[in-house]
């Protein structure tokens, strides 16, 4: 598997993991777009750190 394409699926399972996350909280703090925010970024950073 290419770096580029290992990359890529490491984001996309980041990403999925963040939109869980966004649900999640959005739901807890009864405001989707700050959920969203916040799972998305903290998608973003566990998709990067399994490198």
């Amino acid at each position: 598997m290419s770096k580029g394409k290992r990359t890529e699926t490491l984001m996309g399972s980041g990403m999925a993991i963040g939109l869980a996350l966004g649900v999640a909280f959005g739901l807890l703090f009864d405001n989707p777009g700050i959920g969203l925010a916040i799972g998305i970024a903290l998608g973003a950073g566990i998709g990067s750190s399994k490198k």
